[in-house]
């Protein structure tokens, strides 16, 4: 079902995106590997949830020539070993860093695994903070506001614009392909609001304004859950969380 779900959604983007044909490259029962644009490839895990039941939890692989990056890890460690032997083997890459894009259970799962490969994770220092507070996996070091991230002669630049699904989460841009992994701070379109147990309701809107504004010009944003698409989903984020 989470399969053809996502099949749909690449088959939606393609026909507003004539220049990529989005196409899956890997698929098991679970761990889903697309890709998205020229560098750019989306991987879809799967979380077993007690309010949402099972939710497909979308990352980020970015590469350039021998070389890789990863916006959140998998869901479990299972998974990632996974997607780290598909990146190595299929792409031929070095994995240089992973990121979590905030300290939930979606983005940080599958941390240890990178870990154990050797691959050095990064994190705001506030998810660092809140990871440990939650016992759970925690990256090994920490940025305060921003970090830019070499992958062979791209940058990935990887900011905390302000608080909204959670306190610390950041987003990643890879200019490469001008595209933008907003994580769980930005919602696919049709979406409800989701798990706010960590939100700050109040501000996510604005937050989302100053990135609007920061990438007036970007092509494709890839959201935590759901399908990715362009600008749009940055209006639909703010107009579901106005007012608030």
């Amino acid at each position: 079902m989470f399969f053809s779900l996502m099949i749909t959604c690449l088959k939606t983007y393609t026909q507003r995106n004539d220049e990529f044909q989005a196409k899956v490259l890997y698929q098991s029962d679970h761990l889903v590997i697309s890709q998205i644009s020229e560098n750019s490839f989306l991987h879809i895990s799967y979380l077993q949830t007690y309010d949402f039941g099972k939710v497909p939890c979308n990352g980020l692989i970015i590469r350039n020539g021998k070389e890789a990056l990863v916006l959140d890890t998998p869901v479990n460690d299972a998974d990632a070993e996974a997607l780290i032997q598909w990146v190595q083997e299929t792409l031929g890459c070095q994995i240089n860093a992973v990121i979590p894009t905030h300290f939930h259970e979606d983005c940080l799962g599958g941390l240890p695994a990178f870990e154990k490969n050797g691959i050095p994770s990064y994190a705001n220092f506030k998810t660092i903070e809140l990871a440990r507070d939650q016992h759970t996996a925690v990256p090994a070091n920490g940025f305060e506001n921003s970090m830019t991230f070499m992958i062979g002669d791209q940058r990935v630049v990887v900011k905390f614009y302000g608080e909204g699904h959670s306190k610390d989460n950041v987003i990643g841009y890879f200019s490469g392909d001008n595209l933008i992994f907003g994580g769980c701070l930005i919602k696919e379109i049709g979406a409800g609001k989701g798990y706010l147990g960590d939100a700050n309701v109040r501000e996510w809107s604005n937050t989302v304004n100053l990135i609007k504004k920061a990438y007036p010009n970007v092509k494709i944003i890839v959201p935590g859950h759901g399908a990715y698409g362009d600008s749009q989903l940055l209006d639909y984020t703010m107009e579901l969380f106005s007012n608030q």
